[in-house]
């Protein structure tokens, strides 16, 4: 077994934490039912699909009854007839694509039939309780409460066959496609307009006794961490390539079988724990504080650029003890926007944190081979369960530690087996057009999915032969120092909107850095920890393997490496003008 292994788990905190700012985090449906107004008439209760709507209900509506009748509306059942909603959302350019969809626009409202909504305010003494994704958008509620759950529950939930798609009626089968790329953009969306008007804002993983916040309070604690360096909390998922090493050195996943792809940090999905496990936690959408303050968090230039979407991600690949992965690239920049409908394509790079010269690192084409042959090669894998030699058509370079490799939309890539990745990376995550998955079987024991077609027709030929290590396996080059620090570019290229560096800091030695309007995004990727000092005097510790934001506003911040240890190296990416 590799030393690395064998060694104790570091510090590494996997449930990083920061108090609410302007309140508390409350308990328990009795607590929040008991500060609604006495005046209340209507009660509107958002929130995404995957939750115990009908606990909900129940606890609501029992609570509520001694005020008077309780009638429970729930939006659920109020979407347009189901085959229009899925005309509407259908994308005209991927058709019965199995795997992928356009991301889907416009609205949740748009998707729901005015006949099926309240039409005037309740009956007599009637309390009104409008239930489930849509409330918000539906007319003459007075007090607004948005009841939430990670995304995490609802990937479970689908993949598990037991799920629901937004607006599908009972029975029918949910899909993650659906999921990834109609349902989730719609309740983001949705979410980031009306969560500013939000009088309550509940953790729902507990649903007999969610922690919430006010929304006073969660406005005012979204603004404090968009003015302060912050972790989002981690999640390893398991897949059939992962590996052992998140497991044995981070202690991510102890029941599971493996650790593959662990989000350090990626907006669409991350969250960050607000108060403690003692009174109680509230895990907030890290993309909602961007949506909330998106100049103080992204920086100006950065938001007049993006939006609100976060464009950078960083994420762990781990294959140690596992198996490759597949060989794949990402859509080129105008594919990315017709067809599948983001904005900004998938440029990736890799920085290998654990790896060796015998492990390997697929990067780029070989100039000795015909891409007609690859074509033909993949096609047979996929439709005949034929076997290839990747190294064939795809070259390899040794998983050098410390080393990165960059990745551009088009460019045929993979981490083979034994490595630690972290992948610092444009956002978007879920478009990995798979050449070759090496004949792997999933967890009902089929095949598992290529994209043969989407792959080549993205294929870029240019990365190809000794390009591809003069052009995407570069050398540092040197960016600034100081006493007991210097940094590098370690990963840039013209057509990548980020650049990725280096920062080295020798024991007892302090690193000097502004953000200078745009954010950053740091790894401490060597050495056990360092301390964060901003200019406005919040401090947080990193430890080996985590991953912290530092805002736009932050503005001016140190990094500090205690005395007495090893020099520490942290991996930093912002985006470039």
């Amino acid at each position: 077994m590799p030393p690395f292994l064998s060694s104790p788990a570091l510090a590494y905190d996997p449930e990083p934490h920061y108090p609410p700012v302007g309140g508390v985090v409350g308990r328990g449906w009795r607590n929040a039912v008991d500060d609604l107004p006495t005046t209340l008439r209507t009660l509107a209760i958002d929130g995404p699909v995957e939750l115990d709507w009908a606990r909900v209900a129940a606890a609501v509506s029992t609570l509520l009854a001694p005020r008077g009748p309780v009638e429970v509306v729930d939006l659920r059942e109020a979407g347009r007839p189901w085959p229009e909603i899925q005309r509407l959302t259908r994308s005209a350019a991927l058709g019965d694509d199995p795997d992928f969809e356009t991301l889907a626009g416009g609205t949740l409202e748009a998707l729901l039939d005015p006949a099926l909504l309240p039409g005037g305010p309740p009956a007599g003494e009637t309390i009104r309780v409008l239930l489930g994704p849509g409330a918000a958008a539906a007319p003459g509620w007075d007090t607004l409460w948005w009841a939430d759950l990670p995304k995490r529950y609802a990937e479970a939930a689908v993949t598990g066959g037991h799920g629901r798609n937004l607006l599908a009626p009972a029975g029918e089968p949910a899909t993650t496609k659906r999921l990834f790329y109609i349902d989730w953009p719609l309740l983001d969306r949705h979410r980031d307009e009306h969560a500013p008007k939000a009088d309550l804002w509940l953790d729902t993983q507990d649903a007999a006794e969610p922690a919430w916040l006010t929304g006073a309070a969660l406005r005012a604690t979204c603004a404090g961490l968009a003015r302060r360096p912050h972790r989002t909390r981690p999640v390893f998922n398991s897949t059939t390539w992962g590996g052992q090493w998140a497991r044995r050195k981070l202690g991510h996943n102890p029941e599971g079988p493996t650790t593959a792809l662990g989000y350090e940090l990626i907006a669409p999905e991350s969250g960050v724990l607000v108060g403690d496990a003692t009174t109680g936690r509230v895990e907030v959408p890290f993309q909602l504080i961007v949506a909330l303050f998106p100049a103080d968090t992204l920086g100006a230039d950065v938001h007049r650029r993006f939006g609100t979407s976060f464009p950078i991600r960083f994420d762990y690949l781990d294959t140690v003890d596992g198996g490759n992965l597949s060989v794949h690239c990402h859509p080129q920049p105008e594919y990315m926007r017709e067809v599948f409908g983001w904005p900004y394509t998938q440029h990736e790079t890799y920085y290998v944190m654990v790896g060796g010269e015998q492990n390997q690192i697929f990067l780029g084409l070989r100039d000795d081979e015909s891409i007609d042959r690859f074509h033909t090669a993949a096609h047979r894998a996929d439709a005949e369960a034929v076997p290839f030699d990747m190294t064939d058509f795809v070259q390899t370079f040794p998983a050098t530690e410390h080393q990165i490799f960059l990745i551009p939309g088009g460019t045929p890539h993979g981490s083979g087996d034994g490595n630690v990745v972290l992948e610092v990376s444009a956002t978007p995550y879920l478009y990995s057009l798979r050449f070759y998955d090496w004949l792997r079987r999933d967890g009902a024991g089929q095949q598992r999915a290529v994209h043969v077609e989407h792959a080549f027709r993205n294929l870029d030929p240019a990365r190809s032969g000794a390009a591809v290590g003069e052009l995407l396996v570069p050398s540092p080059r040197p960016a600034g120092h100081g006493p007991g620090w210097q940094e590098e570019i370690i990963g840039s290229l013209p057509e990548m909107f980020f650049e990725v560096r280096r920062l080295r800091v020798e024991p007892g030695g302090t690193a000097t850095q502004d953000t200078g309007g745009r954010f950053h995004v740091l790894t401490l990727v060597e050495g056990e920890r360092v301390t964060l000092r901003t200019d406005a005097g919040d401090e947080h510790r990193l430890n080996y393997a985590e991953t912290i934001a530092v805002p736009a506003a932050v503005g001016g911040y140190r990094v500090h490496c205690p005395a007495g240890g090893a020099p520490a190296r942290l991996v930093k990416a912002n985006v470039v003008a």
